[in-house]
């Protein structure tokens, strides 16, 4: 689980299946003083819901035999207050364990969302983001059921036919017994289908992160879409996953209708039955009238929360299958504690070194193979090289979203692998070829390294990067909305506000990632002079698809097949009228 350096996705502990006890220390017990209140108002709701069962036998065999007006006046009065307190502990019940549900709810997502954040990158180039919201949003919701009424009502409904069913034996026995055979073949039957429903919860949660993910892809390509008048076919994805979703609900249905069924053909023998013997018993005199009456109405006490718990059990099965997913999550390792990172860089110069670096998406797959390079302090390195050589894979580890598989990389004489990461990061800035904008405004996206600038030092990063020669136009200006992804700007002016947004951030070591290639010829000179402002006195990495924009690196990789076949000034490279040489000629005549 701790070796995402070389795995593509994090390897996470043994499959979580989280237990009612697990649930019960994790979960309930915290809360342990909502959740007694509420048992105590489950409580004082089931024993008032009981007044009415036996004030029918006092009813019929006392009130109306003797004509006791006195004694109906009392008993109507016992009734009329049995109601108001299950009226009033309904109320406190859903506002004080459903209202705690749902903070609940709101906390784990506010937790797992705090966890996938910390972890590595190579996790999130294997997992779909729809499927991450997934998890994210739904997989908890079930815990309602844990903390709110659906566990309270389960225990309450417990309490309730223990009390039902030692009021029936008091009654009658014989009947009570004839009763107690097909109520517990149901719960057999019961127990059975949770333990079979328990997989198809999990299976659906996986299942609904799937169409999700790709629906949220779907969303976000749409352009792409249109543009390949591939509609139909993402119809058809889209469907077939629906449909994938609908099978699982299907089977988790059937075993839910077996219960249901069961239930309702089980206890409709018993109350038959109770129905005969009852009569009988009525004509020998040996049970009244309201004694059968009220042995009627407590059996639909017992008998209903246990039905009642059947449909409960599915929900805290479901509960419990989101929680499975939720802490497998949660059991991931995050990219911090990936190594033994224990050095906390203050400050830094800015110095790195790669030393007989290699690195693998997969196993015995290499893309580098020992790269070794120092880029001193305020330096400009330059990265080229054709398609997949490798240079975005030494930015990635430059910026420690990657770790190396065998040797080591180091800022200021201390490895990286034992550097807090949060530390270092504070001094990077990057400006990567596919810029990633917020929905929001063109200023809150500049904003987003430091919250906290001034007006003056935006209005700096906003010049230095010439987002102003544009802004200046909108009605707006820098408040201009720019819609998901900045989809309401051209290509060239969302990524000079990606470099307003690193000129802002004032990082010590830059890492541009072809941050010019979307920019016609005259932005791109307005830029190359910011860029080359901010790279002053900055260690800078810099992947370049247009050669013209480095021939003032202090030194230029060229990087083919994951190694360095040339290393240079742009003058000695071009001197020696290698590789780099036919890359620069051949631009040039373009």
């Amino acid at each position: 689980m701790r070796e995402f350096a070389s795995n593509p996705k994090p390897k996470n502990k043994k499959k979580s299946k989280v237990s009612i006890a697990q649930a019960f220390k994790t979960i309930i017990w915290p809360r342990r003083n909502l959740v007694f209140i509420g048992l105590l108002l489950i409580v004082l709701s089931r024993l008032a819901s009981l007044v009415l069962p036996m004030a029918s036998k006092y009813l019929i065999d006392d009130v109306i035999a003797k004509k006791d007006y006195e004694m109906l006046k009392i008993l109507l009065i016992c009734v009329a207050s049995a109601i108001l307190v299950q009226a009033v502990t309904s109320f406190l019940l859903t506002r004080i364990l459903s209202v705690q549900a749902q903070f609940l709810i709101s906390e784990l997502r506010a937790q797992v969302q705090k966890k996938v954040l910390s972890l590595p990158i190579s996790f999130f180039d294997n997992t779909k983001s729809g499927a991450l919201v997934s998890r994210i949003m739904s997989d908890v919701e079930g815990v309602r059921n844990l903390i709110g009424t659906g566990l309270v009502q389960l225990v309450g409904g417990t309490i309730t036919a223990i009390i039902s069913l030692v009021l029936l034996i008091r009654i009658s026995p014989s009947m009570t017994l004839f009763v107690l055979v097909p109520v517990t073949i149901f719960g057999f039957v019961a127990l059975k289908a949770f333990k079979y429903i328990r997989p198809i919860f999990r299976k659906r949660g996986v299942i609904n992160a799937e169409v999700k993910g790709r629906l949220t892809e779907t969303l976000a390509g749409v352009r792409v879409i249109k543009g390949f008048n591939a509609e139909e076919q993402e119809n058809k994805s889209f469907e077939e996953g629906v449909d994938r979703l609908f099978q699982n609900v299907k089977k988790s249905l059937t075993a839910t209708a077996i219960m249901t069924s069961s239930s309702t053909f089980l206890l409709g023998i018993a109350s038959t039955g109770i129905m005969g013997i009852g009569g009988y018993k009525i004509m020998i005199e040996e049970l009244t009238i309201g004694e059968f009456l009220s042995f009627t109405l407590l059996l639909g006490f017992m008998i209903a929360p246990i039905v009642q718990m059947s449909n409960i059990g599915s929900q805290l099965t479901e509960a419990l299958a989101g929680l499975d997913r939720t802490e497998e999550l949660m059991n991931m390792t995050p990219e911090e504690e990936i190594e033994n990172r224990t050095i906390v860089l203050d400050t830094i110069k800015g110095d790195i070194i790669f030393d007989d670096v290699s690195f693998s998406y997969e196993e015995g797959k290499e893309v580098l193979h020992n790269i070794s390079f120092t880029a001193s302090s305020g330096s400009v390195t330059a990265l080229v090289g054709s398609s997949g050589s490798g240079k975005s894979t030494i930015a990635g580890l430059s910026a420690t979203f990657l770790n190396p598989k065998s040797g080591r990389i180091t800022i200021d004489d201390h490895d990286i692998s034992s550097v807090k990461l949060n530390s270092y990061r504070r001094h990077l800035g990057v400006v990567l070829q596919d810029e990633f904008l917020f929905e929001g405004s063109i200023r809150q996206n500049i904003l987003f390294p430091r919250p906290d600038a001034t007006e003056e030092q935006i209005q700096q990063a906003v010049k230095a990067a010439y987002v102003n020669e544009f802004t200046d136009r909108f009605d707006d200006g820098l408040d201009t909305l720019i819609g998901e992804r900045g989809v309401k700007l051209s290509g060239g002016q969302r990524q000079r506000i990606a470099i307003a947004r690193a000129i802002l951030a004032d990082p010590k070591i830059i890492i541009l990632d072809e941050a010019t290639s979307n920019l016609d010829t005259e932005s791109e000179a307005l830029i190359q002079k910011s860029l080359n402002e901010l790279m002053k006195g900055r260690t800078t990495f810099v992947i370049a698809h247009r050669l013209s924009t480095i021939k003032k690196a202090d030194q230029i990789l060229v990087i083919e097949s994951g190694k360095i076949a040339e290393r240079g000034s742009h003058d000695e490279l071009i001197a020696s009228e290698g590789r780099y040489f036919d890359l620069y000629t051949y631009q040039a005549r373009i």
